[in-house]
């Protein structure tokens, strides 16, 4: 898996690494049990800190996305069943729907506008 950021994003660094990791597992370049690259030579690869990858691999893991097997590194983990798992309205994903909406909406956007771009995103994912 090729792993892209770019330095003149307002995005943080670690969060664009996350964001290519989960990219990478949502489109099938990444299956579970595949090793991610070491946080070193990740590190060294993209010429950042490696704090940066550690900080982005600490928060995919926390996520749910991804496996620590301490000295082996890290993988990728097993999909997670969403649906059924509860109430899906307090869902981390509903949360996240919920605070795009928000910004957009407090960015001076309308509630079509959100629609088309959300639709535009599904329609490019699925």
């Amino acid at each position: 898996m090729f792993i892209r950021i770019d330095q003149a994003l307002p995005d943080p660094l670690y969060r664009q690494i996350r964001d290519e990791i989960v990219r990478g597992i949502a489109q099938g370049e990444l299956a579970p049990g595949d090793a991610l690259p070491s946080v070193r030579n990740l590190a060294s690869d993209l010429g950042i800190n490696l704090h940066t990858v550690n900080k982005a691999y600490a928060l995919l893991r926390d996520e749910g996305f991804v496996l620590m097997r301490g000295c082996q590194g890290a993988y990728v983990a097993q999909p997670r069943e969403l649906a059924g798992t509860g109430n899906a309205e307090n869902s981390p994903f509903a949360r996240e729907v919920r605070r795009l909406a928000l910004a957009f909406k407090a960015a001076g956007g309308g509630r079509k506008a959100f629609e088309q771009l959300v639709k535009s995103q599904l329609d490019d994912v699925f």
